[in-house]
C-alpha cells in the first residue's frame, strides 16, 4: 500500500480552519475546474525560497478556474512557527492567493500522502489526481531553477492536454509528524521513485 495519494485516485476530503477565518471542505471549491491541494508550512527554506514562484503561478492559472489551497500539517511541538497565529501572521505579510488551512491532526496529511513541504497535488474538475510532486526543481534557490513542473502540469491541463510528465519527487523537507524527529518518514512514505 503507497503512502501517497496515487495517479487517477480521488482527491480526499477535509474540513479544516484557515487563516481568514473560515472553515472549508473539499465541496466549497465545486466550482473549480482544477484543484491545487500542496502541503506547505511557515519555516522551510524550500518554501520560502518558492513561494514567490508559487504565487506567481497561482496568478497565471486564476483565471483559468485553477484554485490553490495550502495546508499546513506540521506539528507545533516539532515546529513552533508552524503555530496557526504565525500562518495568520505570514498571510497578513505576504498575501498569497490562496487560502492557507491548518490540518492540527494531520489527518489531512495521512490521507494525502504528504511528504515534504512543497509538495503539490493536481486534480482535475472530476477531482482525481493528474499531477503529484515538486512544483520546481530548485525550490529552495528559484534562481537555479530550470523547470516548474507545476506550471507546465496546469498549463497542459487547462489547454485540454493530458499531463505529460505527471509524476515527480517533492523536494523539501519532511513533514514535521508529531512525536517523531523531524527527520522521520513512514516507511511506506519512501516509495516515490522514479
Amino acid at each position: 500500500m503507497s503512502f501517497t495519494l496515487q495517479l487517477g485516485q480521488q482527491a480526499p476530503d477535509f474540513t479544516l480552519p484557515a487563516t481568514d477565518g473560515n472553515t472549508y471542505s473539499l465541496a466549497d471549491f465545486a466550482r473549480s475546474p482544477v484543484l491545487v491541494v500542496f502541503f506547505t508550512c511557515n519555516h522551510c527554506p524550500y518554501v520560502v525560497g518558492s513561494d514567490e514562484v508559487t504565487r506567481a503561478t497561482a496568478e497565471k492559472y486564476a483565471d483559468r478556474g485553477v484554485t490553490f489551497i495550502g495546508i499546513n500539517s506540521n506539528s507545533v511541538n516539532t515546529k513552533p512557527l508552524d503555530s496557526f497565529e504565525h500562518m495568520v501572521a505570514r498571510m497578513a505579510e505576504k498575501q498569497y492567493p490562496w487560502l492557507y488551512l491548518r490540518d492540527e491532526s494531520q489527518d489531512v496529511a495521512k490521507s494525502y500522502g504528504a511528504l515534504r513541504t512543497p509538495h503539490f497535488f493536481v486534480f482535475d474538475q472530476e477531482r482525481k489526481l493528474v499531477y503529484t510532486g515538486r512544483g520546481v526543481d530548485y525550490p529552495r534557490d528559484t534562481a537555479r531553477m530550470t523547470v516548474n513542473d507545476l506550471d507546465n502540469a496546469l498549463d497542459e491541463l487547462t489547454s485540454g492536454q493530458s499531463v505529460s510528465v505527471a509524476l515527480t519527487n517533492p523536494i523539501g523537507c519532511n513533514v514535521k509528524w508529531d512525536g517523531q524527529d523531524e527527520h522521520w518518514m513512514p516507511v511506506e512514505a519512501c516509495d516515490l521513485v522514479l
